[in-house]
């Protein structure tokens, strides 16, 4: 079994992260948005914080990222995103039920957003025991989802 882990994200990690948002997320986007590279570069710019960012690595090797928010209430996913060449090995469900763990011992929820494009993400975090709460974003873009260790 690979070794998965997590390293706090630096300023050098910025474009890794855009290359990885577009391998990962650019069909999603695309799909509901269209693709522009101007304006992801943008918004890539204005979202990307190492500070509050993790890299995922398997066996040492940079294969995605990690945003969470310990919020009083719930622990907020605010993005995970794993490149294609590692997706489908069990990297998210590993730290997905990793964080529905952390929360259930704080008795807490696990929130999420995923696009209703996104039906692999979906279907994932339904296994994992995520329950649909809500659709939201102009056409009813997104799906938030909320779960526990207790739901999983």
């Amino acid at each position: 079994m690979s070794v998965v882990g997590l390293r706090p994200a630096t300023p050098a990690d910025s474009e890794f992260c855009f290359q990885l948002h577009k391998a990962a997320m650019g069909d999603y986007v695309a799909a509901v948005w269209g693709w522009n590279e101007q304006d992801q570069r943008g918004y890539h710019s204005r979202a990307f914080e190492p500070g509050n960012w993790q890299i995922i690595t398997v066996d040492g090797a940079d294969a995605g990222m990690l945003s969470v928010e310990h919020r009083p209430a719930e622990i907020y996913l605010g993005r995970i995103e794993i490149h294609p060449d590692h997706q489908g090995r069990g990297i998210g469900t590993r730290l997905i039920t990793e964080l529905l763990r952390q929360a259930g011992r704080q008795g807490q929820d696990l929130v999420l957003d995923v696009l209703a494009v996104n039906h692999r993400a979906y279907a994932l975090y339904r296994r994992l025991g995520l329950r649909e709460v809500a659709r939201h974003g102009e056409g009813q873009i997104k799906i938030r989802m909320r779960g526990s260790a207790s739901t999983g």
